[in-house]
């Protein structure tokens, strides 16, 4: 039976995925297998010593001691594209208040004293306040083209806009979902140059961190827009306020509200509003649930962050998987403890990710215990499970 901590309501389509009569699901749960999250803080947390592994129910995992984890080979996984679609349609949305003053006209409107011809006469004389423009005639700017910077391109350029994209790091999978009518900026510069609107879409890091400043805003050509539904820290707040001021730039839409980019009339800052649909919490649970499942019952890695893809296929053998340091000789000793111990290896895939590796290891017979202490002695071994034969 396995034991799963959730620290917040996760959706019940997701939690249906991990079958009763193995898993005991509990917000509340002693000694627990894995813990499955959204939006709580673990930097401080006291981690159980049976945790195995993490699921984040969302793309991000800056509420998760990440750096913590790997040293000790625990997996965090998260759910990545699970939410695109709703925050691709987020960005949509934001981009069209922008164009035509949305939220302005409305809150001038809501305002306006008389009715009638009193009402009608305030009406016309004020409008012309809120002229924007529209969508065909402006180049959006993606800066960042995975799950949710590909749709939001590709929806802009459904909605006739010109499109550019930068994304240095771009995988083959989004390659392929990636209209070719996105075009390509050679840097970063270059594309905040050529945009009349830029929408951001990268993980928070110190690369990524103030992306948007001072100099990058003085490159646009016009009185631009800003779009900001990746995290608030990748804008350099101050930048973005003067430039409002200057008349650099028109608008900024974000999700994450601040006192002063609320006091700001061009600033449109919604209550981190990106993955809040049902369908996007129901994606992200079962998303999340079917991974950390899949580690803990078979081994297998897909969507961490912080460890490496690793998917060997099961078949009727013994199986035992070792995180480690990716350092050389570390897959020859492990199967030496092994061979020593007269074990034939029927299968074995390792994988590495920067300074972390994985190997997945099928065996012909169970491992004796002292084998298994004798790999995790091993320098470099930060975390060695042995997961039997195949459930029936």
């Amino acid at each position: 039976m396995y034991k799963i901590l959730t620290l917040n309501s996760i959706s019940v389509q997701g939690l249906a995925r991990l079958p009763r009569e193995h898993y005991e699901v509990a917000s509340e749960i002693g000694h627990p297998d894995a813990i499955l999250v959204r939006s709580a803080k673990m930097h401080d947390m006291e981690l159980p010593k049976s945790v195995l592994a993490i699921g984040r129910a969302g793309a991000g995992t800056n509420n998760i001691p990440v750096d913590r984890m790997s040293k000790l080979g625990i997996p965090v996984f998260n759910a990545p594209g699970a939410n695109a679609n709703a925050v691709k349609e987020l960005v949509i949305g934001g981009m069209l208040l922008a164009a035509r003053n949305l939220c302005q006209a409305w809150d001038f409107t809501r305002q306006l004293p008389g009715e009638g011809a009193e009402l009608d006469k305030a009406v016309e004389a004020g409008k012309k306040k809120f002229v924007g423009f529209e969508l065909p005639s402006r180049t959006l700017g993606v800066v960042g083209l995975g799950a949710i910077g590909v749709q939001v391109a590709n929806a802009a350029l459904s909605l006739g806009m010109r499109v550019i994209g930068f994304d240095p790091q771009i995988t083959v999978e989004r390659a392929w979902e990636l209209s070719s009518g996105v075009e390509k900026a050679r840097s970063m510069d270059e594309l905040f140059s050529r945009a009349d609107v830029i929408s951001v879409h990268v993980p928070l890091m110190d690369a990524t961190r103030a992306l948007i400043n001072e100099a990058r805003i003085k490159l646009m050509p016009g009185t631009g827009v800003i779009l900001n539904f990746a995290r608030g820290e990748i804008a350099d707040e101050a930048a973005v306020l003067a430039a409002l001021d200057a008349g650099k730039l028109g608008a900024y839409i974000c999700d994450f509200p601040t006192r002063r980019l609320m006091g700001n009339a061009k600033v449109i800052a919604l209550p981190h509003l990106g993955a809040s649909t049902e369908e996007a919490e129901i994606n992200c649970a079962v998303m999340v649930a079917d991974t950390v499942r899949g580690y803990l019952e078979n081994g297998v890695i897909r969507h961490s962050v912080n460890f490496p893809d690793a998917d060997l296929p099961r078949m009727d053998a013994h199986r035992v998987t070792v995180a480690n340091a990716n350092v050389p000789n570390m897959v020859g000793q492990i199967s030496s403890a092994f061979g020593d111990a007269g074990l034939n290896i029927a299968d074995l895939l390792n994988k590495s990710r920067g300074n972390l590796a994985y190997t997945i290891v099928d065996l012909d017979g169970a491992p004796p215990e002292k084998v298994l202490a004798a790999i995790r002695g091993i320098e470099g071994v930060l975390c060695v499970r042995d997961l039997g034969r195949p459930r029936a």
